[in-house]
């Protein structure tokens, strides 16, 4: 059965035109074309597919074509960005596009809440733009180089910090307030859904300034080896949040103290994990679903004493490396499942 009052054709092209004031300045008319479009074109589809199924109710097919049509955004500005030829843009953003809808769906189907459904898309999506950029080089299609430019893109985490050095210095106005991409759309278009945080960029982002803060209290070694065991973005993003001036002053006491509480809260238990044959075990898990190719594409952009630890845990030995470093090592791999 349809989705009644779903007009996905209308809501579709209301973000569009949303879309339209955020592109970045400098792009041509070319570049802002095909943002605009791919946007317009993969929202449409979506909305007409959730329309047709009639799988949810109209609050969900609202939010899921939102998520799509803001990542669609994002991840177009970023291949726009990384100097990738235009004839590959398409069958990546389609790659991403039927990512996020299916996540999305099983998500949602799911019931699962709102936060995590938004965290397990953008895992996926970023996995995917940067398995599509791999598989161009390995195709011999992009060079090593233009591989890790494209792959450092992220519109999103460069909107937020925008947002974030905007923002008045008032403690009334807590970092972040909204997510940086497409606004909400407007009242009337179609009914209301909780949509005020598409990305879920809000909470991890004020995670991330919230590290940010303790750092600049750490000695640097201390936070270099920290660093080291986050991803590049997430690693880029708190050094961004470092530099700048008076961070501390822009950040919500409230919303600090309970991401602080959080943050302590999910620190895994190690104490049996830590062991050097449990991290062996967890990672020799893994290849029951990878095989050595697809590891090797995982790890693709990890430091070599990295891969030399797994692939030596692969043999059953333990390369030494401190417990804790092994131990998220294991972890990321096995979420990369």
């Amino acid at each position: 059965m349809a989705i009644q009052g779903f007009e996905y054709k209308e809501f579709a092209q209301n973000l569009a035109q949303q879309a339209l004031e955020l592109i970045p300045p400098d792009f041509n008319d070319n570049q802002r074309n095909y943002v605009a479009n791919t946007l317009l074109n993969f929202s449409t589809i979506a909305g007409q597919a959730l329309y047709d199924e009639g799988q949810f109710n109209i609050d969900q097919a609202v939010m899921i074509t939102q998520i799509i049509a803001e990542w669609s955004f994002h991840k177009s500005v970023d291949l726009v960005r990384s100097g990738i030829p235009q004839q590959y843009w398409d069958p990546i953003m389609q790659k991403i596009a039927f990512t996020i809808f299916e996540i999305a769906k099983n998500a949602f189907t799911q019931n699962l809440p709102q936060d995590q459904c938004l965290q397990v898309i953008e895992h996926h999506v970023k996995k995917t733009y940067l398995d599509c950029i791999a598989e161009l080089k390995d195709k011999n299609l992009i060079d090593q180089g233009l591989m890790e430019q494209a792959s450092m893109q992220s519109n999103i985490d460069a909107m937020v910090q925008q947002q974030v050095q905007e923002e008045p210095q008032n403690q009334e106005q807590p970092v972040p307030q909204q997510s940086a991409g497409i606004p909400p759309q407007p009242q009337g278009a179609v009914p209301s859904a909780p949509v005020s945080a598409p990305l879920g960029a809000d909470a991890k982002v004020l995670k991330l300034a919230t590290l940010a803060m303790l750092f600049n209290r750490l000695k640097q070694d201390k936070v270099q080896s920290i660093l080291n065991k986050f991803s590049p973005d997430d690693a880029n993003s708190v050094i961004k949040f470092m530099g700048m001036q008076d961070l501390d002053a822009k950040m919500d006491t409230n919303a600090v103290l309970r991401c602080l509480q959080e943050i302590k809260t999910n620190i895994p238990k190690t104490q049996v994990t830590l062991a050097p044959n449990k991290i062996v075990d967890k990672i020799q898990n893994v290849s029951q679903y990878l095989d050595r190719s697809q590891i090797e594409q995982t790890l693709r952009l990890e430091r070599n004493k990295v891969k030399k630890f797994v692939f030596t845990a692969l043999e059953g030995e333990y390369y030494e490396i401190a417990p804790k470093v092994a131990n998220i090592i294991a972890t990321h791999l096995e979420d990369s499942v």
